[in-house]
């Protein structure tokens, strides 16, 4: 089978090759993948700015295979699988997601909903539930608050505005002047063209932030938050270099200390709970995946690229 193969670091450090079909254990199945995406994980991974060497291989990386988000249909099952069966559409997170087959741990995927594509579904798993779980879990969201997303326009971002929508606030959406009518569709009560204004200086203060795009320190933002506010940083521009987004997202935290604002930081965790959450949401049209771009398999270097501009509209799909 074809597979995109992770040899070394660096923008050409992803390559098509015939690798062997991967063997699945008890607990996992063999999906046939038609779709996957590209998210910043894979990018730090590709790149490898020291900070995310440690779990990757300091020298060079320690798994060949790549690819996290992922949507396919059921191949083969492990003995231990009780939910899935050959012929089942699924979607949810893999090790190696960037291949024709990959395997995947049951206890990491859902069914896929028959109303939705499988380049749909793959757009979800990470972004989607970066953006769940930072409004629900962390930011502690609440019906009636103003929220205030800053990076309304990227994969995290375009889930973040439709969820914040649906848990029943009033949703302020930053982004650039070509991506102010997609955030009204998807529904932001009020939408900032960061190049037109300062939002920061808005005069509005609001109950709860997410801070995806990284783009103004914590001290300036503050003034745009109520005095209890709590501020979800879960982004910052991407740069191999130094520290890359630590310097921003560590930064805020530690500028926040001794404030009434606080912040927090955190890494999304893939629970068939939220998959099955999220899938309910797109299957009623409540949620839908923007996606900005279509790469062929062969094409991830290509993908990795554009992403690290910093400027996709949504997420970056792989088809397979």
């Amino acid at each position: 089978m074809k597979a995109i193969v992770h040899h070394t670091y660096g923008p050409d450090g992803v390559e098509l090759r015939d690798v062997d079909l991967p063997v699945i254990e008890d607990h996992q199945v063999l999906l046939r993948v038609h779709a996957s995406s590209v998210n910043p994980a894979e990018w730090y991974r590709v790149y490898g700015p020291f900070f995310a060497r440690i779990d990757s291989g300091l020298r060079r990386p320690k798994s060949l295979s790549i690819g996290g988000d992922v949507a396919g249909r059921v191949e083969a099952v492990g003995k231990d699988i009780t939910e899935f069966q050959l012929g089942d559409d699924v979607f949810g997170t893999s090790g190696g997601a960037w291949a024709d087959y990959a395997a995947a741990r049951e206890i990491r995927l859902v069914k896929k909903p028959a109303n939705v594509s499988y380049e749909e579904a793959a757009a979800v798993p990470v972004a989607a539930l970066t953006a769940l779980q930072a409004l629900r879990d962390h930011g502690k969201v609440q019906a009636g608050q103003k929220v205030l997303i800053n990076g309304a326009s990227g994969g995290v971002g375009t889930y973040a505005v439709q969820l914040a929508k649906s848990f029943g606030t009033e949703v302020t959406a930053v982004c650039s002047t070509r991506n102010v009518e997609q955030a009204g569709t998807l529904g932001a009560d009020h939408v900032v063209d960061y190049t037109q204004q300062d939002f920061t200086r808005s005069g509005e203060r609001h109950d709860l932030m997410l801070d995806i795009a990284g783009s103004r320190p914590f001290l300036e933002f503050r003034r745009v938050l109520k005095p209890e506010a709590t501020v979800v940083a879960v982004g910052a521009p991407m740069s191999a270099r130094g520290l890359g987004p630590l310097k921003h997202l560590i930064g805020s935290r530690v500028t926040s200390l001794g404030r009434s604002q606080s912040v927090v930081n955190f890494v999304a965790k893939i629970t068939k709970e939220d998959l099955a959450f999220m899938s309910d949401l797109l299957a009623d049209g409540t949620v839908k995946s923007v996606i900005d771009r279509r790469y062929e398999l062969s094409q991830v270097p290509d993908a990795l690229r554009y992403l690290g501009e910093g400027h996709a509209r949504g997420k970056i799909v792989i088809t397979v």
